[in-house]
């Protein structure tokens, strides 16, 4: 059993930053590829960027690519969004997810745990 906690959301103007962590109990987290999804109102709940357990390989939506930055810290369990010239399309509820069981990791039924998302609000 894994369980997931996000942290970091918030409200933030159209050009900032904020970063998001995700913390995860149980011993399997530093041997497993990660993501992270988000879902705005009305909306599918889509892939935003994923890393490998060595933290080398990443995966990036186009949407994001450039802008967010995904790392990790397996000796504390910890997995990062960075993310940077924060756009009002950003808005979303932002999950984390994990393990993923394929690589390119963005199908969200690949992934076996969830947390339960932390609000990321971009006003204009």
């Amino acid at each position: 059993q894994v369980q997931l906690v996000e942290s970091g959301g918030g409200l933030v103007q159209a050009g900032g930053s904020l970063r998001l962590s995700c913390t995860a109990s149980g011993r399997t987290f530093s041997r497993s590829d990660m993501g992270w999804f988000r879902q705005a109102p009305g909306m599918e709940r889509e892939f935003v960027a994923a890393i490998g357990w060595t933290g080398t390989a990443t995966y990036y939506a186009d949407s994001v690519k450039g802008r967010f930055t995904i790392s990790r810290e397996n000796a504390i369990n910890t997995m990062y969004l960075q993310m940077n010239s924060l756009k009002p399309e950003d808005t979303a509820v932002y999950y984390c997810a994990g393990p993923v069981k394929r690589w390119p990791p963005t199908n969200s039924y690949d992934y076996d745990y969830w947390g339960q998302g932390t609000q990321v609000t971009v006003s204009s």
